[in-house]
């Protein structure tokens, strides 16, 4: 068999690229960018097993990029060489009016993150990526309650649940944000417990964090009551235990409870007692590491809590508490307020 009819027709799978039946003839199509993000997202699912929640925002990225250029070009096919640091620039400055500096420096990390893999497939050469900056960001300060709004929280969610009548689901409230509040849970972790990775007698909770990282955090003693009343009320429940049957928190219908659903019932229970502020369920996390840092926990034990792989990451609390500490000595210290002329 000669070598021109030893290749073999068809596109390749893994690729996405036209192979034509001789090895030495025309060079192959442009690889499209949709075969190549279809495999980027395969080895993110499967190879590095993020969570689908974080898949979908990676995929969400690149499909807005392939349709702003298909859109901006007039392209019914967008290749990867059509993506050049301009085009890059361009697609951030499109979305500024709708995108966050934060959101458009995501939009650069996915992109980043995209063309490292393809490099380290061998499918292509050099990243259009690294060609563009990364928005400038003012250091933003994480959104989180006051000591005495929390207690406020917290309390008015306990005497809701404790009435003879009130729904088991009021005193399931109570122990999620108690849980999420005592240990400093991000919101998946705390919808990802299961009812074995609780252990009521040592005052200890299991944790399955980020990249699949497993870590052991103390649970305060007014959480473990809370979790304690909740399943009293949870067992008895005539549900139908749909899905994962080991979850700790549950929805109506028996369920595990969702990300989204977390967001909403905090909102709600904000309101309910009085609270307007707007605190999502991370508020409750960044909440945990200022409230210890400002009663003197060390920052190493913060991280080892917080599940931080950086200690850099936990330190964006130091300038929370100074923050904090600044405020009450504009208003408390005679010398630092200003005096009229």
């Amino acid at each position: 068999m000669s070598s021109s009819m030893s290749g073999k027709e068809g596109t390749d799978p893994k690729t996405g690229r036209e192979r034509s039946g001789t090895q030495d003839s025309t060079p192959s199509a442009p690889m499209p960018l949709r075969h190549a993000s279809e495999a980027f997202l395969r080895h993110l699912r499967v190879d590095r097993g993020l969570s689908p929640e974080t898949a979908r925002a990676y995929a969400v990225d690149l499909a807005q990029m392939e349709a702003f250029v298909r859109g901006r070009f007039e392209r019914s096919t967008v290749a990867l060489e059509d993506l050049t640091p301009q085009v890059i620039r361009s697609f951030l400055a499109d979305g500024h009016q709708r995108w966050r500096k934060t959101t458009q420096g995501r939009k650069l990390a996915t992109l980043r993150s995209f063309f490292r893999y393809l490099n380290e497939e061998g499918l292509v050469e050099g990243s259009p990526a690294e060609g563009v900056a990364y928005p400038r960001m003012r250091s933003r300060l994480p959104d989180f309650l006051g000591i005495d709004a929390v207690f406020h929280f917290l309390d008015a969610l306990r005497q809701s649940s404790q009435p003879p009548g009130a729904s088991w689901r009021r005193a399931r409230n109570w122990a999620l944000f108690e849980t999420a509040y005592s240990s400093g849970l991000r919101v998946s972790e705390l919808v990802g417990l299961n009812r074995q990775d609780l252990d009521l007698e040592g005052g200890m909770l299991r944790v399955l964090g980020k990249g699949g990282r497993e870590r052991v955090v103390p649970v305060g003693s007014q959480a473990l009551q809370a979790v304690e009343a909740y399943l009293r009320k949870l067992d008895p429940q005539p549900l139908k235990l749909t899905g994962d049957a080991a979850a700790l928190y549950r929805n109506a219908r028996g369920g595990r409870l969702t990300v989204r659903s977390v967001h909403r019932i905090l909102r709600s229970e904000l309101e309910r007692c009085g609270l307007w502020q707007r605190v999502s369920p991370h508020g409750l996390r960044h909440s945990f590491a200022t409230h210890l840092l400002s009663s003197g926990a060390d920052l190493r034990a913060i991280q080892e809590m917080l599940g931080h792989s950086s200690l850099s990451t936990t330190q964006r609390y130091t300038h929370v508490h100074l923050d904090q500490l600044m405020k009450v000595y504009d208003a408390a210290h005679p010398r630092s307020r200003k005096t009229k002329d």
